[in-house]
């Protein structure tokens, strides 16, 4: 089926460059950076095809979108709480292993309604409609108006394979791999259970809208039935016998690939760029952009491991960068709220992250090898994808110390055997066009 879809895809892309009629895509998102940057890359492809690319998300994330020159629409609820004000609260939920649970039923359930009424107008006389996992309305909306509707997956834990074993799993016996398919099969129907709660305000929605009963938005009936997206790449999962078989990987839509884009062009800070040339490569220390937020110890210990082994060390800690005195600063430390990923990885010794699929992914594009320090959500998946291809190592957040951090860098680059796999992982992902392969897939179902 995947084939099929890629062959259909780059026979209408001739046609589509043509002389063909200019079509509105309506790309829906909720999230943090992480979860709109490939939607944006998409949008700026669509954009330099022609096209007309609407991004529907919350308003926090406006002026982002405009200043990139995108289209944009607000759709509820906000996705970006007052994080400053209530990291604990998150810290908290993010210990007890709850955020999911939060983020579907206090965050994004109450806000149906609005949801699907500003998602209605922003696809209104649209040709297609993109959505992001978390999306469910869109479901709703494509059916109550017949608009072509592609949904899309940011990591391989979203879709679920009894096939796709974690590395321990993978390398037991055959009886040790029963029981760990067992026991994925288990946490998968638990998983569904939580679900039937969770989402039955969407059940509930249908039922107002005069729709006919569906499969549960978050288990049976989230992905669309004509292409589902999977926007990351075969380097991170391979497609598995029991996905769906509409499923499309894509590879990662790095917006670095994408040359007209305002991406490409991003460059370091000034001082960044200074501090890199001024000596050898660094480890780099990140937790993207939401987790950055929560970072307990993470840079603290992470910046003396770094020094106890002899490397600089460049932390990317969002705003709390700018309360570090310089003069505080270790030796041989640097600090900055942000820097682009694409940019500052290929100059890194190693990398070292919370997991997040973004990351995860252009960490593999840089050929450096990484340590995995996963928080939530599907980090925990990602950290052990990157043990199982050799590029990295993961290590837990209770067991994050400068004398551990220290310990599993030191494999890391003491053993040639990560920086020769990292490169050569990098060359495939490298090789991938997820940009183009997404957009040539859209446009193939507006034909």
């Amino acid at each position: 089926m995947e084939n099929q879809i890629a062959g259909k895809a780059n026979a209408t892309t001739e046609l589509q460059t043509n002389n063909s009629k200019s079509q509105h895509i309506v790309l829906t998102t909720f999230g943090s950076l992480g979860d709109l940057l490939p939607y944006m890359t998409i949008a700026q492809e669509l954009q330099a095809r022609g096209h007309r690319a609407t991004i529907a998300t919350s308003s926090s994330h406006r002026r982002y979108i405009e200043a990139r020159g995108v289209e944009f629409h607000p759709v509820r609820p906000e996705s970006v709480a007052k994080l400053q004000q209530d990291w604990e609260f998150f810290k908290m939920l993010s210990d007890s292993h709850r955020g999911m649970e939060y983020l579907i039923s206090y965050l994004l359930m109450p806000h149906l309604h609005a949801s699907y009424s500003d998602l209605m107008a922003a696809c209104e006389g649209a040709d297609l409609l993109l959505t992001h996992p978390l999306t469910f309305v869109a479901a709703l909306v494509a059916e109550k108006t017949g608009i072509p509707w592609v949904s899309s997956v940011l990591s391989p834990a979203s879709l679920v394979s009894a096939y796709d074993l974690p590395v321990a799993a993978a390398a037991a016996s055959p009886y040790e791999r029963a029981i760990a398919a067992v026991a994925k099969d288990t946490a998968l129907r638990n998983f569904r259970w939580q679900a039937r709660l969770w989402s039955a305000p969407v059940r509930q929605l249908r039922t107002t809208l005069g729709m006919k009963p569906s499969g549960d938005p978050l288990v049976e009936s989230q992905h669309s039935p004509n292409l589902l997206l999977a926007l990351f790449s075969r380097t991170l999962a391979a497609p598995q016998p029991d996905w769906p078989p509409q499923t499309l990987v894509t590879g990662f839509p790095f917006p670095e690939l994408n040359t007209g884009t305002s991406f490409a062009n991003e460059q370091l800070p000034p001082e960044l760029e200074n501090f890199l040339n001024s000596g050898p490569p660094p480890i780099v220390f990140t937790l993207g952009s939401t987790v950055v937020w929560t970072p307990g110890n993470f840079y603290a210990e992470g910046a003396t491991a770094a020094q106890q082994l002899g490397y600089r060390a460049v932390l990317l800690m969002g705003e709390g960068a700018r309360h570090i005195p310089p003069h505080l600063r270790p030796e041989g430390v640097a600090a900055f709220e942000y820097a682009p990923h694409g940019q500052i990885f290929p100059r890194a010794a190693a990398i070292v992250h919370h997991g997040g699929v973004g990351t995860t992914g252009q960490a593999l594009r840089s050929g450096r090898p990484m340590l995995v320090v996963p928080h939530n959500y599907d980090q925990p998946d990602n950290a052990d994808r990157v043990v199982r291809l050799g590029v990295g190592r993961t290590l837990s957040r209770e067991h994050y110390s400068a004398a551990t951090v220290a310990a599993e860098i030191h494999l890391l680059l003491s053993n040639p055997s990560y920086a020769a796999r990292a490169a050569q992982l990098s060359h495939e992902a490298r090789a991938e066009d997820g940009v183009k392969v997404a957009c040539d897939a859209l446009l193939s179902l507006t034909r």
